[in-house]
């Protein structure tokens, strides 16, 4: 006999409570909390994953970040950082261009899948999101965003906009369910903030403001001083497991490779090796100084992890290394590229545009980041 939760979820999925699913009239979902049912429902399983295939302590995911992470906040908005054209998507299930900026599934779907949460991470501004979405995690990444105020001017969701997502997300989950069920749902999730790579590429080197402020080290620590205070205002607004995943090296991104060879390029490679090194020295100082807050941040390695894949192709299965699928110049992604042909054989390429790995890159590296870190995710 199908449980008063599962009825619920049906008569949801069927449309029949859609909008009392997202009203403030949610009357039966009131009434099944009052009995206890929500703690079963904090407690489960997501839809479509069966207990077996769960290992994560966590029941929810909470992603913050950029276009490596967004899965179609972007959508609409007036900026060139959107992704929810062809050729987006088109290994993504139902070959849909959803505003992932890749060939299919990106991080924050990826990781989500292999902790037994969830098969995708929707974006929280999707207009389809019903109540399970909003209980098992959604996506406030902008593809753009960066942690520098000016690295998101007029073309994303900043760091501090989605934080304000997030205040919004908590207030509409509480008007559902009630204060205290949100905040046992925060307590027992896991979140990421996925940011730094535009502060780097697309603001100082792009950019002459933050150059003639600042030598490379003094802007990462300038950066780097406003992710702490962005990973210390996730934790004041009810995080308590937050991953921080570095910057990938940015060298080696098909449109900042120079030369005839297409070698990486090694100063962008070295600004973000500097980036990492200091927000793993600010992390291990958050996690003593915090660590009775109940506060825990853990370093996700990006960095050596991709270079793996491109120092190793044949290893993993890749045969280009230093080439997009989409193409190599900083024109050759996002808008730029609507609606134009992708290359025949993207399982051969480790990008797909100039600046985004493939879903398959992805795949690899998250299994990695996974694994060095089990001891807590699972």
């Amino acid at each position: 006999m199908a449980s008063c939760w599962e009825q619920l979820q049906g008569l949801c999925a069927a449309g029949h409570l859609r909008r009392r699913c997202r009203g403030r009239s949610l009357v039966l979902l009131q009434q099944l909390q009052l009995l206890g049912v929500l703690v079963v429902v904090v407690a489960g399983v997501a839809p479509g994953i069966s207990e077996a295939q769960v290992r994560s302590r966590f029941k929810a995911i909470f992603m913050f970040g950029d276009s490596i992470v967004d899965p179609g906040n972007n959508n609409g908005q007036l900026t060139e950082a959107r992704a929810d054209f062809p050729p987006y998507g088109q290994d993504f299930p139902g070959g849909v261009a959803t505003g992932r900026f890749s060939n299919g599934k990106v991080p924050g779907d990826l990781i989500a899948s292999k902790l037994g949460i969830k098969e995708l991470l929707p974006a929280y501004k999707d207009q389809d999101l019903e109540l399970n979405d909003l209980l098992t995690g959604v996506a406030f990444a902008s593809g753009g965003s960066g942690y520098d105020p000016l690295t998101s001017i007029s073309t994303a969701i900043s760091s501090s906009g989605q934080l304000n997502l997030f205040s919004d997300y908590k207030q509409k989950l509480t008007s559902l369910i009630g204060e205290e069920a949100m905040t046992s749902i925060l307590s027992e999730a896991v979140f990421f903030t996925v940011m730094g790579a535009n502060d780097l590429l697309n603001n100082y080197f792009t950019l002459p403001v933050r150059r003639h402020q600042y030598d490379i080290p003094g802007y990462v620590d300038f950066v780097v001083s406003n992710a702490v205070n962005f990973t210390l205002t996730m934790n004041e607004m009810g995080a308590k497991m937050i991953g921080f995943v570095g910057v990938p090296p940015l060298g080696c991104c098909p449109s900042q490779r120079t030369g005839p060879s297409r070698e990486c390029e090694p100063l962008r490679n070295q600004a973000s090796e500097l980036f990492n090194t200091r927000m793993k020295q600010e992390i291990d100082r958050l996690n003593v100084e915090h660590n009775i807050d109940g506060l825990r941040v853990v370093y996700f390695d990006i960095y050596y992890n991709l270079l793996d894949l491109i120092h190793n192709p044949g290893y993993y299965g890749f045969k280009d290394t230093s080439d997009g699928c989409c193409g190599n110049t900083v024109l050759n992604a996002a808008i730029f590229i609507k609606y134009h042909s992708a290359c025949p054989n993207v399982y051969d390429y480790i990008f797909w545009d100039s600046f985004h790995p493939t879903e398959k890159a992805y795949d690899i590296v998250v299994d990695k980041l996974i694994q060095e870190n089990k001891q807590y995710l699972m």
